[in-house]
């Protein structure tokens, strides 16, 4: 089968590499200095470890089963297809490559149609055979782990055939979308007919529409656009029991709202096959740009009166001392960058009709000068659009640096955001003591009771156990966000990695409601087998 060659292609999951290194000689010494990576600590990036790949498990009547219904030039058991649907985009899914040879899946199944989608999960059920749903694989919480649990074989269901805009309503401003259509073609479809989604998220080049909606993604402009799921109208879903096409007008008073059922199941209850979703008009104008406030107190209480009594922005976000140290994100417009100066970053942007952006940017404007905010102008902004989705290039690079470098991410509410950004800097500070962490944050996607907070963290790597060093880490955090009542991810997920913790945000009675959920929707137990629900 003739397949694009991205597709099994790991690193090409992100932005084209650079004619250059973004990670000089230069750097790499100055890291090694400054968190004492001895010269054979560093190397190769784990994300270039080109993976052994054991022969599919497969059985011969299952596959020509999938075969028929997709045609057998659509079951892939081609070894380099295989190992490019391995793992998602994590530190941990990138270390353990280099540990041992990770889990394949036995085939990639690629329907073209809802009932293709259907009839693929009641074979899996009939030949009992696991079933991990594939969009763009850039989950980075263990949600595309291709995990057999009690089965014999594993498959991944990738949608990337699923890839049409079904329908535009431009009197209604809503747009019906299949679940394989990335980021950017989405934005291609829609601006054919002068309107946009709005939605990008880190992942926007690789991740697709029904990932968006399996996890709850936040795009950059969640604050005035809203979050994936808030703009969902519809959703269809293929589970073995049957079909679920939920959403019949914009409000509803007919029982509990089943999407949200759908919205963030990660393919534990079935497999999303097209979404409508709320849709703009192309923005007129689009106004970003940077501001240095005096510390982290200040720019979160801009933040929050913006959110509170408005205008709020669409885009909003605000980097801690470290990150704006760091430079990572931050711009150097003349006259000094952010990180000489000292203080935060803070960039806010509005998008959207000229009037309405200028009514918007002023009125800010004015709350950010009387809180004795410095402009820095569009550049800053520029700066960090420019380098946004370079991170996970960078992140790979710094790997073959011998460093430790992963984010996390939460939210609460405003009373509880500062604490809580001490909390978690402070446990992770304790817990990779003598590998000489640096935990930045930046603080984003904001509501009228709080907001997120994102952290990024670089350590020296544990060259005998990384990934039993960054578990420790791990752990520590998501009992510091339990024991402050924050909830344990704002918009990676739960995946593998989140699940044993969800019974202490949702309580064990929401738990086995899940279950229930699953039992009746997936009986055999096939779809993406230990994600979301924690383990019996």
């Amino acid at each position: 089968m003739s397949q694009p060659t991205e597709l099994f292609d790991p690193a090409a999951r992100w932005a084209a590499p650079d004619p250059e290194p973004i990670v000089g000689d230069d750097l790499r010494v100055l890291l090694r200095q400054a968190f004492a990576i001895e010269e054979d600590g560093a190397g190769a990036s784990p994300a270039a470890v080109v993976l052994e790949v054991a022969p599919s498990r497969l059985s011969l009547v299952a596959l020509q089963a999938l075969g028929a219904v997709v045609g057998p030039e659509h079951v892939v058991v081609e070894d380099a297809a295989r190992a490019a649907h391995a793992n998602g985009m994590s530190y941990l899914d990138l270390v353990r490559r280099s540990a041992a040879p990770p889990t394949v899946p036995d085939a990639i199944v690629l329907p073209a149609a809802h009932e293709e989608v259907g009839a693929i999960l009641r074979a899996c059920s009939e030949h009992g055979v696991a079933v991990v749903p594939f969009g763009g694989g850039t989950s980075v919480v263990g949600g595309v782990a291709p995990t057999r649990g009690s089965f014999d074989a594993v498959v991944a269901l990738d949608l990337q055939r699923l890839d049409a805009l079904l329908e535009v309503d431009d009197v209604s401003w809503t747009a019906t979308l299949q679940a394989g259509v990335t980021g950017p073609r989405a934005e291609e479809l829609l601006a054919e007919h002068g309107f946009t989604l709005g939605h990008v998220p880190q992942s926007f080049e690789r991740a697709t529409i029904g990932g968006y909606a399996a996890t709850r993604s936040s795009g950059q402009l969640s604050t005035g656009w809203g979050r994936f799921d808030a703009l969902v109208e519809r959703v269809r879903v293929a589970t073995p029991a049957g079909d679920l096409d939920l959403g019949r007008a914009p409000g509803t008073a007919a029982g509990p709202d089943l999407r949200q059922l759908v919205l963030g199941s990660e393919g534990a209850f079935g497999v999303i096959t097209s979404v409508t979703v709320r849709v703009r008009p192309l923005p007129e104008v689009r106004r970003h740009e940077g501001w240095r406030v005096a510390d982290l107190a200040t720019g979160v209480g801009i933040l929050r009166t913006l959110a509170q009594r408005g205008p709020k922005p669409d885009l909003a976000r605000l980097s801690d001392e470290v990150e704006t140290a760091m430079g990572v994100y931050s711009a150097h417009p003349p006259g000094g960058g952010t990180d000489e100066a000292g203080g935060c970053l803070l960039l806010v942007g509005w998008e959207g009709a000229a009037a309405d952006v200028a009514y918007r940017a002023e009125a800010a404007t004015a709350i950010l000068r009387a809180a004795g905010a410095t402009p820095l102008g569009e550049e800053a902004a520029e700066s960090w659009r420019h380098g946004r989705f370079r991170a996970p290039r960078l992140r790979d690079e710094l790997l073959g640096a011998g460093m430790l470098i992963e984010t996390l991410e939460t939210a609460t509410t405003w009373r509880d955001l500062e604490a809580l950004h001490a909390r978690v800097g402070e446990t992770l500070r304790t817990a990779l003591d003598g590998a000489s962490p640096i935990v930045a944050c930046h603080v984003s996607h904001l509501y009228a009771a709080g907001a997120s907070l994102y952290f990024t963290v670089l350590a020296r790597r544990d060259g005998d156990d990384p990934v039993a060093q960054w578990s420790a880490a791990k752990t520590a955090v998501m009992e510091t966000l339990t024991g402050a009542g924050a909830t344990l991810t704002h918009h990676h997920a739960i995946g593998a990695d989140h699940a044993p913790w969800l019974a202490a945000e949702i309580g064990e009675l929401g738990v086995d409601v899940l279950r229930a959920v699953k039992a009746r929707l997936d009986p055999a137990g096939v779809l993406n087998p230990g994600k979301l629900l924690p383990a019996d």
